[in-house]
């Protein structure tokens, strides 16, 4: 396991339990592991529009080196 992965997993820890769920769900679905998340009907629409955001690149806000700089600014400062 990488070291990033162990910062992580001791975030994911300080969780609640349905947090954890949560994340260890996208991370098995990013693993191609799990069956696809199944997305409630009020909410597809907004997943939808979501997907198309991020295809088109159009859902960050922001200067994008204000992002980038902000990002790693968290991850430099995590515990």
């Amino acid at each position: 396991m990488t070291d990033l992965l162990d910062k992580a997993v001791a975030a994911v820890r300080r969780m609640s339990a349905a947090e954890q769920d949560t994340i260890a769900q996208a991370m098995l679905s990013l693993a191609q592991i799990a069956e696809p998340l199944d997305v409630e009907p009020e909410h597809r629409a907004a997943v939808t529009a979501g997907l198309e955001q991020a295809d088109r690149g159009a859902f960050v806000e922001g200067e994008t080196t204000e992002i980038i700089a902000a990002a790693f600014a968290r991850v430099r400062d995590a515990p």
